[in-house]
């Protein structure tokens, strides 16, 4: 499909221009001439500013009961109140340091409540995917993650939902915070189980106050998993100058036109950076959040879709595959095409590239539905991070990661025909949870965080037209014959070439003789879908050499599964995971035997 030809609708950015600094190693450093507005780093004292100044106003909302519950409104008055009154039971206790409090709900508003609550508290704070419980087996993560952050209280709100692993795990002496303890079956030597609305009972006084004022902007606030793609989770030490920092840069270049102060609908999990920031980006700004039941998942993206009927955002942010998933409900829903662009001002994608052709096809629905074309933004941030620190807010039609935001300085590393990225700022993580010394060696001697990522200009005459991402460093592995192939790379291509017919792609081939790929179709798989597959895989490979020439397909029928931790909770596929768990597919396919399920080029 081309790109249709309308104008955008109106955006306000500011100023995306660069000032770029040639180093004698060949690096380059790039900085946006804009400086950082002045934020608060004290979410807490934000959270009581913005309930002072209006506390009727809704801060969260959500369906409690189920999809068709009505919405539960919490004003930003009574999320302050519950809050304080969270970290005066939390201070009661005289927790010692090295501690944490581990947060095992999805999202909820009792969630905020004692996420704020442990940094008023001025204890750290561990959101942990509800996976990690809800999938069973052993735990093994879940283990991984109360060894680490060493918990002092667990808060897992709905009971029935986690009680099999609340009775299953060892949680030493922590208590446990639930809606109804007397579910749950207390062994000998653990924590007391305590009701939540007991916590919520403890009145607060000026020892809260005192915590608050006391706070160090850069002492440990949050412990953000990383995804384990690659390995068990590492708990990445965030700041409440991080956080904060990370949020003013991202309401300084994009809040305007997305409206972060109006109303928000977001489904992505807080126990992940990105979803985290939509909670506390809102707060900052003002704006009401309402919590999406839904995901881009066949079983429960018809919440999100009736959802969007009746809150009708002016910024919508999903992973491609979600909007692949809201194209095709756009396509055959016009009240829901109406409703969606009729307010929308932006769009943001994340977790992963989105393709020139979803784009195209995104764009396209929008003209026909309200004659303009909307702003399609990305960015590029970590878990290490806080959050996107760079994002496209520029005039630009192409997918890619943008540019610094305000605050942030990008040093670019020549490696071949692309760079290295490394990052320094106030939003970069001071490293990981009880890595010690070893920390320092994940920042560069000019104090850059590596991020094991590469990126390519789309023009190297013009910084300004920003950068594509071009593979993860960890990705890229050799084959049999010495040649280097950038996975992550490959992997993005293959998604743009076969768009919309097949979805995700894992790349194999590491100490093989030649690349191979699964993948998944998006259609049922018959003759015809077989011959186009073939057509497009010969077209693909055309010019190709061995580090780009995938020589089979093979067509899965079994989605990536999420208990399996083969899909994150972004909707990512698990590389590493994947390829372990589907070993005998991949002996299938690199053994050239025939198999119905492989496609070969024509």
């Amino acid at each position: 499909m081309k790109r249709p030809d309308a104008p955008f609708r109106k955006t306000s950015f500011p100023s995306a221009a660069m000032r770029t600094e040639r180093h004698a190693d060949g690096s380059l450093w790039v900085t946006p001439e804009l400086a950082l507005a002045d934020y608060r780093p004290n979410l807490p004292q934000e959270l009581a500013a913005r309930a002072a100044a209006h506390p009727q106003k809704t801060y969260l909302a959500e369906r409690r009961g189920g999809a068709e519950a009505p919405w539960y409104l919490a004003s930003y008055g009574e999320v302050d109140q519950q809050s304080r009154a969270v970290a005066a039971w939390l201070l009661a206790r005289g927790i010692p340091a090295g501690r944490s409090l581990l947060i095992l709900s999805g999202n909820s508003v009792m969630h905020a409540v004692f996420k704020y609550g442990a940094m008023a508290a001025r204890l750290p704070a561990c959101p942990v995917s509800v996976n990690y419980a809800l999938m069973g087996g052993d735990y093994g993560r879940l283990k991984h993650v109360i060894e680490m952050v060493r918990p002092a209280v667990v808060f897992a709100e709905q009971t029935p939902a986690f009680r099999a692993a609340l009775e299953s795990v060892d949680f030493g002496d922590a208590a446990l915070v639930t809606d109804d303890p007397s579910l749950i079956a207390v062994t000998q030597g653990s924590g007391p189980v305590v009701a939540t609305a007991s916590v919520l009972a403890t009145p607060a006084g000026t020892d809260v106050d005192a915590s608050i004022a006391s706070i160090d902007p850069d002492e440990a606030s949050l412990y953000m998993l990383t995804s384990g793609s690659t390995s068990l989770p590492k708990a990445v030490i965030q700041t409440q100058r991080m956080i904060a920092s990370n949020l003013a840069q991202g309401r300084q270049v994009l809040g305007d036109t997305a409206g972060w102060s109006d109303v928000m609908l977001d489904w992505l999990p807080w126990s992940h950076v990105s979803g985290a920031f939509t909670k506390m980006g809102t707060l900052t700004s003002g704006g009401t959040l309402y919590i999406d039941g839904g995901k881009p998942l066949p079983s429960m993206f018809a919440e999100s879709l009736r959802n969007l009927k009746e809150i009708a955002p002016k910024f919508y942010v999903n992973v491609p595959f979600g909007y692949s998933m809201l194209a095709d409900a756009l396509d055959k829903d016009e009240e829901l095409r109406q409703r969606f662009f009729g307010n929308l001002q932006l769009a943001l994608y994340g977790g992963a590239g989105l393709p020139q052709a979803l784009y195209n096809r995104f764009q396209q629905l929008a003209v026909d539905t309200v004659g303009e074309r909307v702003f399609f933004t990305t960015g590029y941030g970590a878990t290490e991070t806080a959050s996107g620190c760079m994002a496209i807010y520029f005039p630009t039609e192409e997918v890619g990661i943008g540019l610094p935001m305000p605050g942030l300085t990008l040093k670019l590393v020549p490696d071949g025909d692309r760079y290295e990225v490394r990052l320094k700022g106030p939003m970069i993580t001071p490293g990981y949870l009880g890595h010690g010394e070893k920390n320092r060696a994940i920042f560069d001697e000019d104090g850059f965080w590596r991020t094991g990522d590469a990126a390519q200009l789309h023009d190297p005459a013009d910084i300004g037209k920003g950068l594509k991402f071009a593979g993860r460093l960890a990705e890229e592995f050799k084959l049999s014959n010495g040649t280097w192939v950038a996975a992550g790379r490959l992997r993005a291509s293959l998604v743009e070439a076969f768009a919309p017919l097949l979805g995700d792609f894992v790349i194999c081939g590491e100490n093989r003789e030649r690349l191979t790929a699964l993948t998944w179709p998006k259609t049922p798989v018959d003759d015809t879908l077989r011959t186009e597959l073939s057509r497009r895989l010969g077209a693909f490979n055309v010019g190709r050499g061995a580090s780009e020439r995938v020589e089979a397909l093979m067509l899965l029928a079994e989605p990536p599964r999420a208990d399996a931790h083969e899909l994150s909770d972004k909707g990512t596929i698990n590389q590493r995971v994947t390829l372990l768990r589907r070993a005998a597919d991949v002996e299938r396919l690199e053994s050239g035997q025939p198999d119905p399920r492989i496609v070969l080029p024509s």
